[in-house]
């Protein structure tokens, strides 16, 4: 039997602001790859209004899949990494209250697409892709570790991605994260 986590709409509102934020910053290397192609954008922007105080509905999760679709078209394995994590954003607001740990794939997945689209453009440096969750380590708030912290840890698997997932969950997880 699983069990429910409690959340509020603000706890769903903080993740997906920390979610968008974690994917703005690899948005460009879709845009670079993509450049007439506005759908991750789109999804940011879906992300972004929701955290602000909009509802979570039809829109959102259109914009979700969009991402989604627009990352098949991508050229590049960095710009379909970049496009998941719009994507991740996005999807973001639909996190389940239910005590499994791959919902924790719903708080963490836009950082961790995001560092992999960085090691990608790297030439596939783990170096980069590190630096990158360390950056997102510090933009969590104690709101979206509280969160996190609700929920069993990060599941196996994932090839790469799911590997970053876990590196940010620990990370997030641990008793003194940098600030």
């Amino acid at each position: 039997m699983t069990t429910a986590v409690v959340l509020s709409k603000q706890d769903l509102r903080a993740v997906t602001a920390f979610a968008a934020a974690s994917a703005e910053v690899v948005l460009e290397v879709f845009e670079a790859d993509q450049p007439d192609d506005s759908r991750p954008r789109d999804a940011l922007g879906a992300a972004w209004a929701f955290a602000r105080g909009g509802e979570r509905g039809k829109a959102l999760r259109d914009a979700a899949w969009a991402a989604l679709r627009a990352a098949q078209g991508a050229h590049t394995a960095a710009a379909r990494e970049a496009a998941r994590a719009a994507m991740a954003a996005a999807g973001a607001a639909y996190l389940h209250p239910l005590a499994k740990a791959t919902q924790v794939k719903h708080i963490l997945g836009a950082g961790a697409h995001a560092a992999r689209a960085a090691e990608l453009v790297a030439d596939g440096d783990p170096r980069v892709g590190t630096d990158e969750l360390e950056r997102t380590v510090r933009r969590a708030t104690p709101v979206v570790v509280d969160v996190l912290r609700r929920f069993p840890a990060a599941p196996d698997g994932g090839g790469r991605v799911g590997e970053l997932i876990r590196l940010l969950d620990a990370g997030l997880r641990a008793p003194t994260r940098p600030e």
